[in-house]
């Protein structure tokens, strides 16, 4: 059995973190000792890099939970588990879009500033993000 200071170490994540997962119902400790003590097993280890693993694929803590829950699920089929990660692709896919067409209205902007001495109050970008103009 691990504790709660063993697990984070092992797993490159503080106790604070353990405890999060705890609350969001992600991970559950073994047992407790009288003391208090959170005990783990093998198990939570494995856990915790599972999380990790689909936070860098951009999974959010309510989607893990949905795939753990998946896991474990007799009725669940791998379709299941698929249709999940491309629902979370195509939520993916509409943020780069979002995030290219921002670099584009910054470009602009940037491209519009003379960048010189001007008192900053009458910059060519603060003018154009208090005219509200369309920047797509």
């Amino acid at each position: 059995m691990l504790t709660i200071g063993k697990v984070a170490a092992l797993s490159d994540v503080s106790t604070d973190t353990l405890r999060y997962y705890e609350r969001e119902q992600l991970l559950t400790p073994a047992s407790k000792k009288e003391s208090g003590y959170r005990l783990y097993d093998e198990g939570a280890l494995r856990r915790v890099h599972f999380i990790k693993q689909a936070q860098q694929c951009g999974f959010t803590l309510a989607e893990i939970r949905q795939l753990l829950t998946l896991r474990i699920q007799d009725t669940a089929c791998c379709e299941d588990v698929r249709k999940v990660a491309v629902q979370k692709k195509q939520q993916l896919e509409v943020k780069i879009r979002t995030m290219g067409a921002m670099c584009e209205a910054l470009d602009r902007l940037i491209s519009e500033c003379a960048g010189d001495t001007h008192p900053a109050d009458e910059c060519s970008i603060l003018s154009a993000l208090d005219r509200g103009d369309d920047l797509r």
